[in-house]
């Protein structure tokens, strides 16, 4: 029988046999290699977090470029599909080759996929460009924060996980301004090229240092090892669902076969997907048993509404600076920055605590409430917001959202042994992906909607507001068209039409609000557990998994 180690603190505390897994002494590694697969590794979360924030503000200067108002919703859409879609299955991989070659193949593609976008020379080309962006994301978010976890115990793993939601933060924050900053002098393009020099520098530091195991598991062998029917089912399952979603009420009414059968099959998807797991996959990509737990399920239902709700806030309050407040694209960059520098300070903040106290859950209850109240602040903006207001408002947003970033991770991987961490930590990836994509598409829909609801007051009296301009706010045309009251000469259609945006953005932050409230509630049913300072680095490939 193995040491006896604690695995629950406070009053409960349970003792249990600390087994071996399959894992390997820790290295020792000098100063200059571990800062350089820090510095690989961060540097690949920044260019991830990057990518995400800097179309954002360009979004309406690349649709009239490429004269497709349809591509609003799709340049970023087609990017959280795939990544949603794609990151189980980039970690099973790297459990099944290991994690370096892996990780070097997903910042491949992302630097290959970036070219393809900087070259698009018409909307389907971009989109298919951050399609590909999407899948090499999905792998390189999930892999940063396996390899953390394979280089550090638990405890210490929360402080470098801090950092890294650091970096994701700050790179959130300058995204937006610089994307306006390109779109407004440059050109939109170098949205894209600026993602070359710091993946290839990613490339160049994690090939030469990083140093984890590698198990040089043949191809073949390898092969057979995948999930493949699970890994064929998720996929269908976010992709059915979300387009569903993604186009009733927008493209088509939602009482279209083509919406029906998206949600109805890609809800059934799910059966298929559960049933692969429990029945079919010899290495499943997500392991049933991890929600057995009360704790795992509450944290992976924390980290989804959270995720829903930080990305609506990034995503669409650059929205509401230029269609309501009239702001340039730059200006909305810089007017956002208040809820991601908060989010970078108090996401570096919750690291050191955990790492210095070992506490996670104090710091999940007071996360879920400042992101609760923020949110049902912004219910309050409108056009006559003031900019003390806006301001106070995304730093209470900020500071719940900051401090969920990772204490709900920590909570999952406090549950699993070392050897499951790569898989928790790949369903929380994933379950943080498919979060992002339903958060920024649930919100379009609402808004979407909540606009077309509105036409029929703007093309009446007084409003009197012309058939040509009310046609461009209908059927997914309003995100795209955010700039069109700044081209009103009328006083009376221009407030009109920045009170619509306002009335249905008000409608969006009601639902996140909502989303807030189901995280306070999920976060009751977390358990404070004892985070273990000993670690072991985990071996990957299939062979152990044999038993031989």
């Amino acid at each position: 029988m193995g040491t006896i180690v604690p695995i629950q603190s406070a009053q409960n505390i349970e003792l249990v046999p600390f087994d071996e897994v399959d894992s390997e002494p820790v290295k020792v590694r000098s100063r200059l290699r571990l800062t350089a697969i820090m510095c690989g590794l961060y540097l690949a979360m920044f260019i991830v977090a990057l990518d995400q924030t800097i179309v954002a503000t360009s979004i309406p200067t690349i649709t009239h470029d490429l004269k497709s108002s349809s591509g609003y919703v799709w340049i970023g859409g087609a990017y959280l599909l795939s990544n949603a879609a794609s990151g189980p299955i980039w970690a099973k991989l790297s459990d099944i080759f290991g994690r370096k070659p892996i990780f070097l193949a997903a910042d491949a593609l992302f630097f290959a996929s970036s070219v393809f976008c900087a070259k698009a020379w018409s909307m389907k080309v971009l989109i298919i460009g951050r399609t590909f962006q999407g899948v090499a994301c999905g792998g390189l978010i999930p892999l940063i924060m396996i390899t953390i976890s394979d280089l550090f115990s638990i405890r210490a793993r929360s402080l470098y996980i801090g950092i890294m939601e650091l970096v994701w933060v700050v790179a959130g924050g300058v995204g937006p301004v610089l994307g306006g900053l390109f779109a407004e002098r440059l050109s939109w393009r170098w949205n894209f090229w600026i993602n070359l020099p710091i993946s290839g520098t990613t490339f160049i530091l994690l090939f030469i240092y990083l140093d984890v195991h590698n198990p040089k598991t043949p191809v073949l062998d390898g092969l057979k090892a995948i999930d493949w029917f699970g890994s064929l089912s998720i996929i269908a399952l976010v992709l059915m669902l979300l387009l569903g979603l993604e186009f009733g009420g927008a493209t088509v009414p939602w009482n279209s076969p083509r919406v029906i059968c998206l949600i109805v099959f890609g809800s059934l998807m799910s059966i298929a997907f559960i049933y692969s797991e429990k029945r079919l996959a010899r290495y499943p990509l997500m392991p049933l048993k991890l929600f057995a737990n009360r704790s795992n399920a509450a944290s992976l239902l924390v980290t989804l509404w959270h995720s829903m709700i930080y990305i609506g806030a990034e995503y669409y309050l650059p929205l509401y600076f230029q269609s309501v407040k009239g702001s340039s694209p730059l200006t909305s960059g810089l007017l956002v920055m208040p809820i991601t520098t908060t989010e970078a300070i108090t996401g570096i903040l919750a690291g050191v605590i955990i790492h210095s106290t070992g506490r996670y859950l104090e710091v999940i209850y007071i996360g879920v409430t400042c992101m609760t109240i923020g949110n049902g602040l912004y219910i309050l903006l409108n056009p006559a917001s003031t900019l003390a207001e806006i301001i106070i408002y995304q730093i209470i947003a900020g500071i719940g959202a900051g401090l969920l970033f990772q204490a709900p991770l920590i909570a999952l991987q406090a549950l699993v042994s070392q050897d499951e961490t790569a898989t928790a930590t790949a369903t929380f990836g994933f379950v943080r992906s498919l979060a992002t994509a339903l958060g920024v598409v649930l919100g379009g829909v609402i808004f979407q909607n909540s606009m077309d609801m509105h036409i029929p007051l703007l093309s009446s009296p007084p409003v009197n507001l012309p058939a040509n301009i009310t046609d461009l706010l209908t059927k997914g045309g309003a995100a795209a068209n955010v700039m069109l009251s700044n081209t009103i000469s009328d006083s009376v259609q221009k407030e009109a039409v920045r009170a619509a945006y306002s009335w249905s953005m008000k409608n969006m932050w009601i639902f996140y609000t909502v989303l807030s409230g189901l995280a306070v509630l999920s976060s009751v049913f977390i358990k404070k557990h004892y985070l273990r300072t000993d670690h072991v680095e985990t071996r990957t490939g299939i062979k152990k998994r044999e038993g031989t």
